[in-house]
């Protein structure tokens, strides 16, 4: 069986439960050198440990089985365990020879024998030697016999005369099986010589011979002789008692006719003191407390002696003028027990000899020595180099990272010195600090049990208790303190101007803006601290580089150059706000802009990536378009004008019942150079199906002049008039357009 094979479940069998097991740190202990069975104190099974070979373990001895004990601590037990092993059919019937060479004369008669001796299978049982079969043939027939310790051997009988005129050579195979499943078998080759007449066999004075040697015999030692003129049997091996106490094998005489006869050898081996006694410690409690009563065990002792008779009968002894004697209750175990009151203070170790004697002759023996030590009681608790600790730690940490590694000491001895750390259970923002770090009992290694947010959380105190084992224990507090560090996790935000996933009105730049014009600033603010949340500003990608750069420190977008008539239009650009953490992280905000003369052209910017393309044959049809609709524009607007001011007052009457349309463009910079936010412009577009019953009003916000457009536009030609600007407006049908104009605007669309 595979190593973790379920041999049985001791628990059950001994009427334990598993806490019994566990409390008493059950174990198996054995003399020998290979453990063959795993305790699982954990289910209370009884497991393969090594895998068995019974053959190896037992040879031809059955039934087969090994033993071991079970001990079990507080308090201590013993139990006896035997465990047998089942053989399985792993080894094929073999014959010591391939090949069997037989003379036989022609004048034999039917019914003599032909010795074919045995074939030799390790298992044992039904899985042994069940039956021998032979070839078929005209000549022979098979029959097999078992002897008194089991083993079955083959014979051929002659069952027809020979002829050798006929036949000079037979060839025979003879097969052994055995009974396992699936079935092995073993083949051995008879070649069989007819020989002339031979009337004499030779013939054995008995059937079966004993003799008894001793196992240290030397090699070349004579052991029987089998009579006057025949063989000498002699040893041409090593003999050991302890693995094979007999032997059994088969002799056969044969004559030059072909005739022969077998007798049986059976040879006992006698056993010698050679094995001196073996001391295994099964159990060894150390250190005892000094306060332990009279007759508390401190070991348990396993002695074995591999000789058999007195050879094998062992007494052991302990040293004299020692606290300690020795007890037996069970074969083989002796238990160490103290047999005097213990005074650590006068002896905190003693070094035990165990001795261990043979009854042989000479005896042999052996010693073990146990060191055994006092332990202290507790009188003394935990000591911290420092009352309060510091740690630091970045945000953003992994899970389970070690913060600190607590070290205390006790002067105290083993147990009483085995320094055990927790963490004493407060709050942190209202939540248990369990929640946040954890530490290690044993190690005293403080864990982060999440990550940290410097955002949220910039330090936090904890208490730690060490204590030790001690019974009652003593325990100490120190306080540390975790500083949490902040780490560039978070990228600039972009505050201004405002990113939607629709057209964005552009900012304006009036073509009349110098070198150094403010168009815009880009503001952004960063969460993190200290050097992480140093912004800077980048121009990363423009319709025209030449044309703007961005202030590196506070994000102001201003003209490099006087703007001129060539210049596109529509300008885009791209900057990339960046912190100074490392590594950096960036935002991208994009800006679009519009070159205008003296009136913005409020046009919006698309995401196209096709924006800086253009096509001269559609652009001279758009220039076509333009001056089309502005001559028509303007012949509009002056009709309008000299009908409104006719009907200036029959319109007002209709004001009131006028569906009024808010219309807010965004807002952009005309501040200069002084570094200021854009100021606000505020619009009111009121629309009607007429034209002439539209208005337009300009409203002056921040201190900046206004200009309304009312339905006689008397007044606002007056303002218009007063201020240099010129007011156009389109009208296309029925429908009526707002006009729109500021003090600086030369064009309306």
């Amino acid at each position: 069986m595979k190593k973790g094979f379920l041999i049985g479940n001791i628990a059950h069998d001994l009427g334990f439960d598993v806490q019994r097991l566990r409390s008493g740190r059950a174990r198996i202990v054995s003399g020998d050198n290979t453990q063959y069975a795993e305790l699982k104190t954990d289910k209370g099974t009884l497991v393969v440990n090594e895998r068995i070979d019974r053959e190896q373990l037992c040879a031809e001895t059955t039934p087969c089985s090994f033993t071991f004990e079970i001990i079990l601590d507080n308090p201590m037990e013993l139990h006896h365990v035997t465990v047998e092993i089942l053989d399985i059919n792993d080894h094929s019937p073999a014959f010591t020879k391939e090949q069997i060479i037989i003379e036989i004369s022609e004048s034999v008669t039917p019914g003599t024998r032909f010795l074919l001796g045995s074939a030799h299978d390790s298992d044992v049982g039904v899985n042994g030697i069940q039956d021998y079969i032979m070839s078929p043939n005209d000549n022979f027939i098979l029959k097999q016999h078992a002897r008194p310790s089991g083993v079955k051997y083959a014979e051929m009988v002659l069952q027809r005369p020979l002829d050798r005129e006929k036949y000079s050579r037979i060839s025979l195979v003879v097969t052994a099986v055995d009974g396992g499943n699936p079935q092995r078998s073993g083949n051995v080759k008879i070649e069989v010589t007819v020989l002339d007449v031979n009337d004499n066999a030779p013939v054995f004075n008995q059937s079966v011979y004993r003799a008894i040697i001793a196992e240290n015999a030397p090699e070349g030692t004579q052991i029987t002789i089998i009579n006057e003129s025949t063989g000498v049997v002699t040893l041409n091996g090593v003999l050991d008692y302890e693995k094979t106490n007999k032997y059994e094998f088969d002799i056969e005489a044969k004559d030059q006719g072909g005739l022969g006869d077998s007798a049986k050898v059976i040879v006992e081996l006698i056993d010698v003191n050679d094995n001196a006694p073996v001391i295994s410690v099964m159990s060894f409690s150390s250190p005892v407390s000094e306060d332990a009563p009279l007759g508390t065990t401190v070991a348990i002792l396993n002695v074995k002696d591999l000789d058999s008779g007195e050879n094998g009968q062992v007494r052991c002894t302990v040293d004299r003028n020692m606290p300690f004697k020795l007890q037996s209750s069970l074969r083989h175990y002796y238990t160490l027990v103290t047999d005097a009151a213990l005074d650590r203070e006068r002896v905190v170790e003693y070094n035990i000899t165990i001795t261990a004697t043979d009854s042989g002759s000479p005896a042999l023996s052996s010693q073990k020595t146990l060191h055994f030590k006092i332990s202290d009681v507790n009188d003394n608790p935990p000591k911290f180099q420092k009352s309060v600790f510091t740690t630091y730690i970045t945000e953003n940490n992994q899970p389970g990272v070690s913060i600190f590694t607590f070290s205390a000491q006790d002067d105290d001895w083993n147990q009483n010195a085995r320094i055990s750390y927790f963490l004493n259970e407060t709050s942190v923002g209202g939540a248990p600090v369990s929640s946040l770090i954890s530490i290690y009992a044993d190690s005293g290694v403080v864990h982060a049990l999440r990550a940290f947010d410097y955002e949220q959380i910039q330090s936090l105190q904890v208490i730690v208790k060490a204590q030790d084992g001690g019974s009652p224990p003593l325990s100490t507090n120190v306080t540390l303190d975790i500083i949490i560090q902040d780490q560039n996790d978070n990228a600039p935000q972009i505050l201004y101007p405002v990113q939607t996933g629709g057209s964005v009105v552009a900012e304006i730049v009036p073509r009349s803006a110098d070198v150094g014009y403010l168009v815009t600033k880009v503001v952004a603010v960063d969460v993190d601290s200290g050097q992480n949340a140093w912004l800077s500003y980048k121009l990363q990608k423009a319709t025209d580089r030449a044309l703007f750069e961005v202030s590196l420190q506070n994000g102001e977008i201003r003209t490099v150059r006087q703007v001129n008539d060539k210049d596109a239009v529509k300008q885009k650009l791209t900057v990339v706000v960046e912190d100074n953490g490392q590594p950096s992280r960036s935002a991208v905000v994009t800006i679009n802009l519009a070159v205008a003369d003296s009136f913005p052209v409020i046009s919006e910017f698309t995401n196209s990536g096709h924006t800086n393309q253009y096509d001269d044959t559609l652009t001279f049809y758009l220039v076509l378009a333009l001056a089309a609709v502005s001559f028509l524009f303007i012949t509009c607007v002056v009709v309008i004008i000299s009908v409104k001011i006719y009907r200036w007052r029959q319109s007002r009457l209709y004001q009131s019942n006028l569906p009024v349309i808010p219309y807010y463009p965004s807002y952009y910079a005309d501040t200069g150079v002084t570094g200021t936010l854009p100021h606000a412009y505020n619009y009111e577009v009121c629309m009607a199906t007429d034209s002439r019953k539209s208005e337009c009003k300009f409203s002056t916000l921040d201190g900046q002049s206004v200009l309304v457009v009312d339905p006689s536009f008397t007044e606002t030609m007056q303002r218009a008039m007063k201020d240099k600007n010129f007011l156009e407006n389109r009208d296309s049908g029925d429908a009526g357009e707002a006009i729109v104009a500021s003090p600086s605007m030369k064009e309306c669309w």
